[in-house]
């Protein structure tokens, strides 16, 4: 896609980010956003996994209203437009900050995730969240391109699979009581696999 695309709906200073399998980022100051910084994420030319951008447009949508995800200011067909997430990846985070703030952190990703199951979407990728969760004043998902939705989501055991690769949980009981969460999603269970986090 041509940039002056972008320029024309009042986008400057636009900068290159990076660039994943299916898209690139930009970021850049939009006109009436009060001078905040945004990100653009434009859908890469041939790929064959079509429709990814308009997806995670979808998703942003719903997920934004619980306060999941990076705030969608602008949905086109081959990009969309939202507040650029500053902070840290989640690993650099976990190795700079004390017990209690990583601890903390942890328990509202967990959280979110309990939101996404809840709401029977998928996510994927929580199992290796390295360059899925941006922390700042608290975690920020991003990249929702696959999410979709499912009888059975698998957000809140993903991310117990790196907390486990980590250290991070306790799981000599972890195993039953995901288990049991599995079964019914159930709020008791949640808090209880919240409760083994040993930062």
């Amino acid at each position: 896609m041509n940039l002056n695309t972008i320029r024309q709906i009042g986008i400057k200073n636009i900068k290159y980010l990076g660039k994943g399998k299916r898209s690139v980022v930009f970021m850049g100051v939009m006109s009436g956003y009060k001078g905040k910084k945004i990100a653009i994420k434009i859908e890469k030319e041939g790929i064959s996994a079509k429709d990814r951008i308009r997806n995670e447009a979808r998703f942003l949508k719903v997920l934004n209203k619980y306060k999941i995800g990076p705030k969608l200011i602008l949905n086109k067909k081959k990009f969309i437009v939202y507040e650029l997430v500053r902070g840290k990846p989640i690993s650099e985070f976990l190795k700079n900050n004390n017990k209690n703030r990583c601890r903390q952190i942890l328990k509202q990703v967990l959280k979110q995730c309990y939101i996404l199951d809840k709401l029977k979407i998928n996510k994927k990728e929580l199992h290796n969240p390295i360059k899925h969760i941006i922390i700042d004043k608290k975690p920020v998902m991003i990249d929702f391109e696959r999410c979709y939705y499912t009888k059975n989501p698998k957000n809140v055991t993903q991310f117990c699979q790196f907390l486990i690769s980590r250290k991070l949980i306790r799981d000599g009981e972890l195993r039953s009581i995901i288990r049991n969460y599995k079964k019914s999603y159930n709020k008791k269970d949640f808090n209880q696999i919240c409760s083994l986090i040993s930062v």
